[in-house]
């Protein structure tokens, strides 16, 4: 198969869809490869190590989208790309339809297959969302402790306190792979921490694994009501997967909250957890509501580019096998996994949880693909 890597153009996008070990392993199994010229240079990989692994690199994007019968990125394609796709091209990357019906409506029109890596599921592990929810979650402390200082806006507060001093509390809604990791990076702070989730087998999971300064409590509309009043840091890790994420906090929340608190949405990719969340960029990453520092960065693991190309990929290269293997048909219907991937085909919608985020008529995956 003829697959294609072009160079990110999402704000401050600096992970890339391959690396050069991912290409040597697709060129090993008797693929060609082509890379756009630059595309790994926001993530330290250089054109000479794509070379070096058997890639072919083209001047520019448009070059390989034309090449490519399998397109691997990271990113879902933005509008500048829209008119790039061929219909039944596949296209492998992070997409996010749920909260973004434009893209929608241009993969449907051009007809490709779109394999969401998001939605790619084995059991109740999300094995290509997981590196990123890793990322994104240690650096959600990171952020709402940076725009705590008063400099940026917050508090003033130092996250982890000194002596004498109380450190922050910092809240996190959701429990899954981002909250774990908020969690375990807001108690190595020193922070006072809590897990707010709805699932008791979870929440009896975290009281085990995580430290003692971290409390894992049920959440109602008291419980997260109580907690966020007194937060200093709220971190937003709610996901339902493929689906729009539900509205956990409301703008009456917001004026119960301490003046200058840092919401950090890490649910902005699925439309956000908090009512008042817009995605936002690296570029202009903040903005304030009700005295309310909001952190709503859409592709937050770009900022750390290398860990992350190099983590996705290791997730990414062994589904991606699959499919260049076998091709999209037959590798969804041999592996479960990858047929939950499967967002739309060919002009049709085949995740449920995309046609009902807009009432759209729902094709069956495994249908489609006999």
């Amino acid at each position: 198969m003829k697959i294609g890597c072009p160079k990110e153009i999402k704000n401050n996008e600096f992970r890339v869809g391959l690396t050069p070990n991912a290409v040597r392993a697709y060129v090993g199994a008797g693929h060609s490869v082509c890379i756009e010229k630059g595309a790994g240079l926001g993530s330290a990989i250089t054109d000479d190590e794509y070379k070096a692994a058997g890639a072919v690199i083209l001047n520019t994007a448009a070059e390989v989208w034309k090449s490519a019968e399998m397109l691997i990125k990271v990113k879902e394609p933005l509008e500048e790309e829209y008119e790039l796709m061929r219909e039944n091209q596949l296209v492998y990357t992070y997409f996010h339809f749920a909260a973004d019906k434009p893209l929608l409506d241009a993969c449907l029109k051009r007809k490709i297959i779109a394999l969401a890596y998001e939605t790619v599921q084995e059991g109740r592990i999300l094995p290509l969302l997981k590196p990123m929810s890793e990322v994104a979650g240690r650096m959600s402390v990171l952020m709402g402790g940076f725009y705590s200082a008063k400099t940026q806006g917050g508090r003033g507060l130092l996250p982890m306190g000194v002596t004498g001093v109380a450190p922050a509390n910092i809240v996190i809604l959701g429990g899954g792979s981002v909250g774990t990791n908020a969690a375990w990076t807001a108690a190595g702070l020193g922070a006072h921490v809590t897990v707010l989730d709805i699932n008791l087998q979870r929440l009896e999971y975290l009281g085990e694994i995580l430290p003692p300064n971290v409390k894992a409590i049920y959440n109602d509309e008291v419980a997260l009501e109580t907690y966020t009043k007194d937060a200093d840091i709220v971190v937003g890790a709610v996901l339902i997967p493929g689906a729009k994420a539900p509205k956990l906090i409301r703008r009456e929340h917001l004026k119960k909250m301490k003046k200058g608190a840092v919401l950090v949405d890490v649910a902005i990719d699925q439309g956000g957890c908090f009512e008042t969340s817009h995605p936002t960029s690296h570029a202009d990453p903040v903005f304030v509501v009700d005295d309310i520092i909001h952190y709503c960065v859409a592709n937050m693991p770009g900022a750390y580019a290398r860990t992350s190309t190099f983590a996705l990929n290791n997730a990414t290269v062994g589904y991606g096998l699959q499919l260049a293997n076998k091709g999209a048909e037959k590798a969804c219907r041999e592996n479960p996994a990858l047929l939950l991937g499967l967002n739309t085909y060919k002009g049709a919608v085949t995740y449920p949880g995309v046609a009902q985020a807009f009432d759209l008529p729902l094709k069956n995956a495994a249908d489609v693909v006999k």
